[in-house]
């Protein structure tokens, strides 16, 4: 069975963007994108991967990635309707309606089932790119997260998780730190 794993960036005070969804102050390290280019590439956008050395390169871990409205808003800001041309893509929203580009499919319906459907697929893993208030909704279907904790706070923005109290337990499994004071922490579902 696949996984549905949570890749995102955040604040050491549990954010993931500023309140308007920006996400411009996560300070870039050479040491942390190589580690990052080498072990999950195909979390880079197809506009950055020819620049990134990472053209051709096959996906290790994720073929299918999972986007809130929040996430997809600044690719079709910059005019790009397919950011991960190189993935399955899916548009969680209810207000986004009709996406124009074949390459995109937009899922208005429950994203818990869309997950276990996507679960029982044959196929590499699944990426949750964000944002909160899906990652929320799917908390339950969340088998691994691998946070990119960066030394930055904010005090305010979109949370790394909105959801109603509902614990869920994870081991850290994994830990490694950058020059730039970042720490990417890997959680496995317990």
């Amino acid at each position: 069975m696949r996984k549905l794993t949570y890749y995102v960036a955040t604040t050491i005070d549990g954010f993931i963007a500023d309140p308007d969804g920006g996400f411009g102050f996560f300070p870039v390290a050479e040491d942390m994108a190589r580690f990052l280019n080498s072990e999950l590439p195909e979390t880079v956008p197809t506009a950055f991967r020819d620049q990134a050395g990472l053209d051709g390169v096959a996906n290790k871990r994720f073929d299918t990635v999972l986007m809130g409205r929040g996430s997809y808003q600044p690719a079709l800001d910059m005019g790009v309707t397919s950011p991960y041309r190189h993935l399955r893509q899916y548009v969680v929203s209810t207000t986004i309606g009709e996406i124009a580009d074949p390459e995109v499919e937009p899922a208005s319906g429950d994203p818990v089932e869309l997950v276990r459907r996507l679960k029982r697929e044959d196929g590499l893993g699944i990426w949750l790119c964000g944002g909160g208030k899906l990652a929320g909704s799917l908390l339950p279907e969340i088998d691994e997260l691998v946070i990119k904790r960066y030394p930055v706070v904010i005090g305010a923005g979109i949370p790394v998780f909105s959801a109603p109290f509902q614990p869920q337990m994870f081991d850290l499994v994994d830990t490694r730190t950058f020059s730039n004071g970042a720490v990417v922490l890997t959680y496995a579902k317990k």
